[in-house]
């Protein structure tokens, strides 16, 4: 929610207080307190200061990965804002007060979209994790260990065609980027090696995001450190002249990059304002990759909680999809239950409503709107897992909106909660329903499936996934795209599940076609095999892996007092 927005229900003050406001009011239990709680062995923490700890998962003496897993999912994303994190914060907030033994699971903001324009990763109002600014701001190093090890390895590439280029690499034939941790357009095409012959071999490059580079999404994956050796060496960066695939392990640098994260692996414990224990690891980008938090995160809290909440970026048709079909392959991490978020805002906008206007009561835009809402609904129900609706209330609801979306779930046989955990959440009483709810579903029937099978050419795979999830005619393959196929199958690569990269705001590729439209077709322009991670990523639209700022960056509004606190950040 916006910074203007009150608090409700708290017994607080009424005057509007910024997300930064509640965290400095928040009293943080030092770390070593929230280990414990969680059942943390006082020798597997590692401090970062007097709030933050990495967790070494092998010096747990807790027992093998065991708890169930609450994925919290949502409708397809609009500038209103649902509320995702802070759903899930809040949600385990409230699952702790019920009585269950909770742990929180959530990805680690990336900074480039945080001085941009998306705002912080860490929940709001009272269902926060908490030091927000510090998790907001550098936190505890890991997405510069993953940019420098980006980095180390395409310096080693280059290097190496430097000296001599023994393994044949084609400079024109380069798959990999260099990365920075920041919105900057202006990196995503550059020429490199200019200056002479002592400068390097000239050759065109670029940068992406440190979020979409394949090294965060091997990060995010690996069961242990052994297998994040293994993944970085299996990583394909390019290819020979004679167009044979070149790898990490050809090379002979994947000790190296191993070496360069061996510290960052660990998952970094924190804690809700409520004191619910929280690990924030890892950080994909959820439409070029596959958007979920670290995968050691999520076993490290399964052996610690009986209920794990985790989230999955964006909508359900790209991070719970890729939850699914790609991270819930690698482990035992099916969820239980799926919680999508949904807000009457956001219906309104779906329906049709400007963003001026959305605090006008119309509940015709919100049944207009409604759409978008079943067809996620109904696409988590594909997998074999119970949905259940949590509506993040906004003060400008009304009652009568919100009475008619809870009877619209009921007519569709949809579990669904009005969730008030922005204003009465951080152990208070505005999730308890919700919580209910979620906890009855997790104890329930489940017989979760896959999509679709490996064994699946990816052509298929894709088709599938647009068919059955966006609810597509079909898919339409570039020229480009046609020959990758090809490629993928020569070299072996057709058994690895597919990470669509698509517009987060639509079903479709085109990014202004809100609600649940009908009669279009995907274009896939490009495939990209991610070997190390173990996907094929299918690029459609004009899906960027270099995000750009906006005119006015939400940086111009940060800065820090004399104290060193942050000011005007979210």
């Amino acid at each position: 929610m916006s910074d203007s927005t009150p608090l409700s229900g708290t017994g607080q003050s009424s005057t509007p207080l910024s997300d930064l406001d509640i965290a400095r009011r928040a009293v943080l239990r030092p770390i070593e307190e929230i280990a414990a709680s969680a059942g943390i062995d006082a020798g597997a923490v590692e401090h970062y200061g007097r709030y933050k700890a990495k967790i070494d998962p092998s010096k747990l003496s807790a027992p093998a990965p065991a708890g169930k897993v609450v994925l919290v999912s949502a409708m397809s994303p609009t500038p209103a804002g649902e509320g995702k994190s802070t759903t899930t914060v809040g949600l385990a907030d409230s699952l702790a007060r019920a009585g269950h033994k909770v742990m929180v699971a959530l990805r680690e903001p990336s900074l480039g979209p945080i001085l941009g324009m998306k705002g912080g990763a860490t929940g709001g109002g009272l269902s926060q994790v908490l030091p927000m600014d510090e998790i907001n701001l550098h936190f505890t190093g890991d997405f510069h260990a993953v940019t420098s090890a980006n980095n180390a390895l395409m310096a080693l590439v280059d290097n190496h065609i430097y000296q001599g280029n023994e393994l044949s690499i084609d400079p024109r034939r380069m798959t990999f980027k260099r990365v920075l941790d920041m919105n900057d357009r202006s990196l995503r095409e550059v020429v490199i090696g200019l200056g002479g012959p002592a400068q390097g071999v000239p050759r065109q490059d670029g940068f992406d995001i440190t979020v979409a580079s394949e090294i965060m999404a091997v990060f995010c994956l690996a069961t242990d450190l052994a297998d994040l050796r293994d993944r970085l060496g299996r990583i394909t960066f390019g290819y020979t002249y004679d167009r044979a695939p070149v790898t990490v392990a050809d090379l002979g640098v994947q000790g190296a990059l191993t070496l360069l994260l061996k510290e960052a692996i660990k998952p970094n414990l924190v804690q809700t304002i409520a004191g619910t224990p929280a690990l924030v690891h890892g950080g994909p980008f959820a439409n070029i990759a596959h958007g979920c938090n670290s995968l050691i995160a999520t076993q490290t809290a399964r052996r610690l909680a009986d209920i794990v909440v985790t989230e999955a970026g964006f909508g359900a048709d790209l991070g719970a999809e890729k939850f699914m079909d790609i991270k819930a392959r690698i482990a035992d991490v099916a969820p239980s239950a799926v919680v999508v978020v949904a807000t009457v805002r956001a219906l309104k906008m779906q329906g049709g409503v400007p963003k001026d206007r959305l605090n006008e009561p119309n509940v015709e835009a919100v049944a207009a709107g409604v759409a978008n809402l079943r067809r996620h609904v109904r696409n988590v129900e594909r997998f074999g897992v119970t949905p259940v609706v949590a509506i993040n209330r906004f003060p400008a609801d009304t009652q009568e909106e919100l009475d008619w979306l809870l009877g619209w779930c009921s007519g569709e046989g949809i579990q669904a909660s009005v969730a008030d955990i922005w204003g009465r959440g951080g152990g208070g009483d505005g999730g308890d329903e919700l919580a209910a709810k979620v906890a009855a579903a997790v104890n329930g029937p489940s017989s979760f499936r896959h999509l679709y099978p490996l064994d699946m050419s990816v052509e298929d795979k894709i088709r599938t996934i647009v068919q059955e999830i966006y609810g597509a005619d079909g898919v339409d393959f570039s020229v480009p795209a046609l020959r990758r196929l090809a490629e993928i199958e020569k070299n072996g690569w057709s058994g690895l599940p597919v990470c669509m990269a698509k517009t987060q705001y639509s079903f479709t590729d085109d990014a202004s076609r809100l609600g649940a439209p009908k009669g279009f077709t995907i274009h896939v322009r490009d495939l990209i095999p991610k070997t190390g991670a173990g996907f094929i990523v299918a690029l459609t639209g004009a899906v960027m892996t270099m995000p750009g700022l906006p005119a006015v960056p939400a940086a111009m509004r940060m800065d820090v007092d004399d104290a060193g606190n942050p000011v005007g950040l979210f």
